[in-house]
């Protein structure tokens, strides 16, 4: 192994390969240390094998439907949930198996063993120390689980265990219901498993309008129990867990632990570089070049808490690695802001969120899914979408959602808000009959009719003569 490198990047996860397809294309000089499982979290037991297990639950779950159109047996259907669980892992395998290509050429420079900082520039890896001029620190996250219910190990189990089951449970709590919990419970519902959700909030999915929120938890109470805005507390029930907020308590055979991810700081020696962290342990640095103050470190992906998503971890990657080669770091415009939840129907953030609007400057359009034409149509009319606009000059600057193929209502948005559009722009893009964005489009004409800085005639007042 070369003991003078120009690049260390610390962790293999979707920042360190992104990183790692940066540096390459600039030097062979580098190493990749990983201490861990290979694959990434997202490959592994997060982004693809969770979306797996979705699309089973809702392929089962839509039997529901078709009576209402027409088709009768649907209720003859059953599941296999071993089978399903088989299935993800297949795939989740192919996932992991394209990933760990991307290293498999790498030879020494691939190192597996635990690093530790001894300088900014000089790192310890398995008892020997190599100097590298630049480092990115890209060691991802793991679940939290809270200390005191380490006793329930043998019934607890997070996302990274919950794919190498055989068999799910018959009764399961999940107690989160952030973006991963909701996705989980919902989707363990429609495999037949009975499922009680517990957070200590009231919001779920990480929705922070109270209007979309209200849609977003009727939906999710048409499943499964839920309790929010109470701790849960776990103790033994012989062979199951006992899970209780305040005086409601449940019997369950297996917890789903969905409270977030921990960033993996912990022994990678970061008091050693003379910086400044944060109560989690994490050095500040500047989320524009991911530079540690202004150390020759960098910091992308899970690790730093700023974006915990698979797609901002692969730009944190490439704006480290891009930075990590040149002598001044560049500062790159980041993307607006998106997260999706694959709930059904898909729950989603865009831009500015609702807690963090100046009441005052801001309109607010909105749209309830329950009377739109294509929604109907295809028996999945249930949702709400807000939209949020500048008042001063109608540019579009957030929304939150809960809304059948919300997946795609959020793109669309996101692009919108990214290329700084105003409602009344907005409105002059086409908007096909009949699709689900219409309802999105009758949401912002709503801000358009608000605003006081819209003029003149034009086609954003052309109003449909359907129903949104």
């Amino acid at each position: 192994m070369n003991q003078d490198v120009d690049v260390a990047i610390i962790g293999a996860g979707s920042a360190g390969l992104s990183a790692l397809r940066e540096i390459r294309q600039h030097t062979e000089n580098f190493v990749l240390i990983n201490d861990g499982a290979y694959g990434t979290t997202c490959a592994r037991v997060g982004c693809m094998p969770s979306k797996a297990l979705i699309e089973a639950a809702n392929a089962f779950h839509h039997r529901h439907r078709l009576r209402e159109m027409g088709i009768s047996g649907g209720d003859r259907l059953t599941v296999d949930r071993a089978a399903v669980l088989r299935r993800v892992r297949a795939l989740r395998d192919a996932f992991v198996a394209y990933v760990l290509e991307r290293t498999q050429d790498l030879g020494e420079r691939n190192i597996t063993g635990r690093c530790r900082f001894v300088e900014p520039q000089v790192l310890e890896v398995n008892g020997t120390r190599l100097k590298a001029r630049r480092v990115i620190i890209a060691t991802g996250s793991r679940p939290i689980v809270p200390q005191a219910w380490d006793a329930f190990r043998e019934r607890v189990i997070t996302s990274d265990d919950l794919f190498e089951l055989e068999v799910l449970p018959p009764r399961m709590a999940v107690v989160g219901l952030g973006n991963v919990g909701a996705e989980m419970a919902q989707a363990l519902s429609r495999l037949h498993v009975e499922v009680t959700g517990f957070d200590g909030v009231e919001q779920v999915a990480g929705l922070t309008d109270p209007v979309v929120n209200r849609a977003a938890v009727a939906m999710l109470k048409e499943e499964f129990l839920l309790y929010l805005g109470t701790n849960a507390e776990l103790d033994v029930d012989g062979a199951c867990v006992r899970v209780s907020a305040g005086t409601d308590t449940v019997t369950v055979d297996k917890v789903l632990i969905a409270l977030g991810r921990r960033p993996n700081v912990e022994g990678l020696g970061l008091e050693q570089i003379g910086v400044e962290s944060d109560g989690d342990g994490i050095p500040r640095f500047d989320p524009r070049t991911m530079q540690v103050g202004d150390l020759p470190v960098y910091i992308a992906g899970d690790v730093n808490g700023h974006r915990p998503l698979l797609h901002e971890a692969v730009d944190e990657g490439y704006i480290a690695g891009y930075n990590a080669l040149r002598g001044s770091p560049e500062c790159f415009q980041r993307r607006t802001p998106l997260s999706i939840v694959f709930t059904d129907p898909n729950i989603a953030v865009v831009g500015q969120v609702f807690g963090g609007l100046n009441e005052g400057g801001t309109v607010i359009g909105e749209f309830d899914f329950s009377d739109q034409g294509r929604a109907l149509i295809a028996n999945e009319n249930r949702g709400q979408v807000r939209v949020y606009a500048d008042r001063n000059d109608g540019r579009l600057i957030g929304a939150e959602l809960c809304a059948p193929r919300g997946e795609h209502l959020a793109h669309l948005l996101a692009c919108a808000i990214q290329e700084r559009m105003t409602a009344q722009e907005f409105l002059r893009l086409p908007f096909y009959h009949p699709t689900v964005e219409e309802g999105m489009e009758s949401a912002v004409r709503r801000i358009v009719k608000r605003l006081t800085c819209a003029s003149g005639p034009n086609l954003s007042s052309c109003e449909s003569i359907w129903n949104g």
